[in-house]
């Protein structure tokens, strides 16, 4: 047995799956019960109606940013997708990738000095994907950081 990261082709897409079908299914949940309570009280006048609908949809889509995180990697670097935003890295920008016991999900260590959360991946309820996938991300990067060294070639 060997203890050796397989290197996954690229493209790949890391995303923390059975947490996204939770949030995406309790947003579509929350927004049809709240939608429907809206609908069955009679007394409510159009503009409160359409208040618990937009309630409804605010509940959905702050779910659906929860859920929207990933890490896709290709060719020429790794692409993080967390709640509030997006960042580009090329491959050399990696240092390190870490996941330690108690981390909420995996850190990337920059080159710059600053390190970037990837909530992409993250052990909330598939502890064990959520390692391989660190692994097979610190393959890849390891591997690209080597074989494309970008600047010291001189």
């Amino acid at each position: 047995m060997s203890d050796t990261p397989t290197t996954p082709s690229l493209p790949v897409t890391f995303r923390p799956g059975h947490t996204r079908a939770i949030l995406l299914t309790a947003g579509v949940v929350i927004f049809l019960t709240i939608s429907g309570i809206a609908m069955l009280l009679g007394q409510l006048g159009p503009g409160e109606r359409a208040s618990f609908v937009i309630t409804g949809a605010l509940i959905f889509w702050a779910l659906a940013q929860l859920a929207r995180v990933k890490v896709v990697a290709d060719e020429s670097g790794v692409t993080v997708v967390n709640i509030a935003g997006k960042r580009r890295l090329d491959w050399a920008e990696i240092v390190q990738v870490n996941l330690r016991p108690g981390d909420p999900w995996v850190f990337l260590n920059l080159s710059d000095g600053t390190s970037l959360p990837a909530l992409g991946i993250q052990p909330g309820l598939a502890k064990q994907r959520a390692i391989a996938d660190a692994q097979a991300l610190r393959a890849l990067a390891d591997a690209r950081s080597t074989a494309h060294p970008g600047h010291d070639q001189g």
